[in-house]
């Protein structure tokens, strides 16, 4: 089933002053997850498996590369065995390219937050909502207009 959300990433120095905000304001912690997201290739938009302790799931989106809130056409499939579906994909489709992360993630009510550490490419923080005001989120959290990214991780690390 396709489902739609507006999406907002954006590099961060303040990632501890915002998990403060988040825990003050009651957001419901899920865990770090240790992410490894595999990117293989496709004629369009995006397909990556992403294998973690959290969170296991193939998953399809086309997005826009614009920096601000975007929106994000995406199809989730729960995994039970990555390994495996790796290894198809691989062979089938070749990988792309991979990235590694550690992703604290966050609820308030419908909205998801993360705070992403990536070794090579710094702090971030992204905020997803089917239907939220995402400049409230942008002020809180001392987001500027060049703070924010307007490629995927993916698209970053392939042009480092």
């Amino acid at each position: 089933m396709s489902s739609i959300n507006i999406e907002i990433k954006a590099r961060t120095i303040h990632s501890a002053e915002i998990r403060k905000w988040l825990l003050d304001e009651g957001a419901d912690f899920k865990g770090t997850d240790h992410q490894t997201d595999t990117y293989f290739n496709v004629p369009h938009g995006r397909l990556k498996l992403r294998q973690g302790n959290i969170e296991n799931t193939l998953i399809y989106y086309e997005r826009a590369n614009a920096a601000g809130p975007k929106t994000s056409h995406f199809d989730l499939v729960p995994v039970a065995d990555g390994e495996a579906l790796k290894a198809v994909l691989t062979k089938s489709l070749g990988i792309k390219v991979v990235v590694q992360k550690e992703r604290e993630i966050y609820f308030i009510e419908n909205v998801k937050f993360h705070l992403d550490t990536l070794r090579q490419l710094g702090n971030f923080v992204e905020i997803e909502a089917s239907n939220r005001h995402h400049n409230f989120y942008m002020r809180r959290f001392a987001i500027s207009d060049p703070d924010l990214v307007n490629l995927s991780y993916s698209d970053m690390l392939m042009s480092l």
